[in-house]
Parts: C-alpha cells; sequence; structure tokens
C-alpha cells in the first residue's frame, strides 16, 4: 500500500489496556490554567519508568465553576495505580496559582482525589455538596483550592502508535508534527512524549537484566551496519507517535488522521512498534486502519 508516493508497511501497532481519568483545571486565565496542566502532565510520558502517562487534551470550554479550563488526560498501567494520582495533583495543580481541579469523566467507577488531598487542609478544610457531587475547598495562601472528591475512571487503551520513515531529520520532524497537530484535535487521545512524538522508541528488554526496555536498535541510523536494521538506504530519522486514549475506536482514528497527515514529500515509509503480541491484546493494523473512512 502507498500514500502520497509514501509505502504503508503491512504490519500493525501492539497495544494494551490501560485505565485512565481525566481532569479539568480551571483558573482565572487561561495561562495559569496551562501552567497547571504542563507541570501535571510533566514526567509522565511512559509507565516503562514514570508510572503514568498524561498529556494535555485541550481546552474545555463549559467548566463547572465558569472559569477558563484545560483538560488533563492521564492513564496507569491498572486501576490501584491510579490512586496515586492524587500525590502528583496536589504537587502541581493545588500549588499552581488560583486553581481548582473537576473530575470530566461520567463513569461508575471513581478514584479519590480530593477526598485525599483534603487531609492537607489540617482540619481547616471544608466539603460541599452540589448537584450530587462533593467538593472540597483547602486553605490555601491565596484562598482557597477548590477539588473534586471523586474522579471517573474507564478502561482505556495505550501504546496506539506508528513509525515515520524519513530521508532526514528535518522532513521527518516535519512530518511528524503535522501528525500531531491533527490527532490532538480528536478528543479523548493522549499523545504523552514532548510535543507529542518520541525519538528515542524502545523494544522490550534488553542485554542489561535491570532493565524492563532498551533503544529500539533495528530503527537507529548509527546502528546500521552493526545492528539487523530495518532502514531502507536513504532512511535516515524515525520518529514514533505514540497515542493513548480512552476507547479502541479512538486509538484508530487517531492513528488514521495521523498516519495520513504524516505522508509528506521525503518521508519513505510509515510502519509501527511491536513485539509479536507479547506486550499486549490490541493489535491496530495500519492497512485495515486506513481503509476505514
Amino acid at each position: 500500500m502507498q500514500i502520497a508516493g509514501v509505502e504503508i508497511e503491512d504490519t500493525f501497532a501492539e497495544a494494551f489496556p490501560m485505565w485512565g481519568l481525566r481532569t479539568i483545571i480551571t483558573a482565572e486565565s487561561t495561562a495559569w490554567a496551562l501552567h497547571a496542566a504542563h507541570s501535571l502532565a510533566g514526567f509522565a510520558t511512559s509507565v516503562i519508568a514514570c508510572g503514568c502517562e498524561a498529556s494535555i487534551e485541550g481546552r474545555w470550554p463549559d467548566t463547572p465553576d465558569g472559569r477558563p479550563g484545560v483538560s488533563v488526560l492521564l492513564f496507569g498501567p491498572t486501576r490501584k495505580s491510579l490512586d496515586n494520582l492524587a500525590i502528583r495533583i496536589g504537587q502541581t495543580v493545588m500549588t499552581c496559582p488560583t486553581t481548582a481541579c473537576f473530575n470530566g469523566l461520567d463513569s461508575d467507577d471513581h478514584v479519590r482525589i480530593g477526598g485525599v488531598l483534603k487531609y492537607f487542609g489540617d482540619g481547616h478544610q471544608r466539603s460541599k455538596r452540589l448537584d450530587g457531587r462533593r467538593f472540597w475547598r483547602i486553605p490555601v495562601m491565596d484562598g482557597e483550592f477548590v477539588v473534586e472528591d471523586r474522579f471517573g475512571v474507564v478502561q482505556g487503551v495505550g501504546g496506539g502508535n506508528f513509525l515515520i520513515l524519513g530521508e532526514s531529520q528535518a522532513i521527518t520532524l516535519r512530518a511528524a508534527t503535522r501528525a500531531v497537530r491533527v490527532t490532538r484535535k480528536i478528543p479523548g487521545v493522549a499523545l504523552p512524549f514532548p510535543g507529542g512524538i518520541a525519538r528515542s522508541g524502545s523494544k522490550v528488554g534488553s542485554r542489561y537484566r535491570a532493565l524492563r526496555a532498551s533503544t529500539n536498535d533495528p530503527y537507529c541510523p548509527t546502528l546500521r551496519s552493526r545492528v539487523t536494521s530495518r532502514l531502507a538506504d536513504g532512511v535516515n530519522a524515525v520518529y514514533e507517535i505514540i497515542i493513548d486514549a480512552i476507547d479502541e475506536g479512538t486509538i484508530r482514528e487517531a492513528m488514521h488522521r495521523g498516519i495520513l497527515a504524516a505522508c509528506l514529500p521525503g518521508i519513505r515509509e510509515i510502519s509501527a512498534s511491536n513485539f509479536g503480541g507479547t506486550l499486549g491484546p490490541y493489535r491496530f493494523s495500519l492497512h485495515e486502519i486506513l481503509k476505514e473512512g
């Protein structure tokens, strides 16, 4: 299969179940909401070493307190792993001037966020109920931090991906940036790596016993003569777009749009990372996805 002269490899992206939640951060201005959102999503690129994966989803127009809002999606490998997100929110959102933090997902399953952070109020915290939802008011030095008691969680999908193989770093980065731009417009999508792009793709395992993952050497241009390379002559850079989402259909849509956007002059091939089915149960065939509407 070719699209705009770019070869689409007949392969699949291998993905795995993840548990996710959405936070709605509000503040007196969008700028302050974004400060908190960037801090919240910091050091959350991969569960391999970060414990969770997170990404700013976008601006949120209809917020509980009527102020400017930004949504952040956070994913963990297990349901229990989301219990630790109260600490992350407390250290990043609660500390940011003027912010409040609300649940952004309707679900019958919940984790406690405000119900954990309330203890920071040292007995001075207060709660209120509104339309069946409980909120905590925690005194801080510029007034009060309002945070919802419980946040809905859903079982999503992590690790959807595609690889962009290009003639040069500049050309390949331009294609990857274009793919990120269109993919981020889809609700429910998280691109957890810096700028939505990963340069250090990984493979499962390592020659060093302590490492769970290591550099994806078949796709490293500088190792072309030392390993069994996957790079054809003329390919000198590879970037990976890694996608988490709230459901399987959203992953498919994001991969479809992103791949089409990445097919620019100078891109030789689109591929995907998989490990023969050993990493996760989801298989997203590139050819099947691109045949979909």
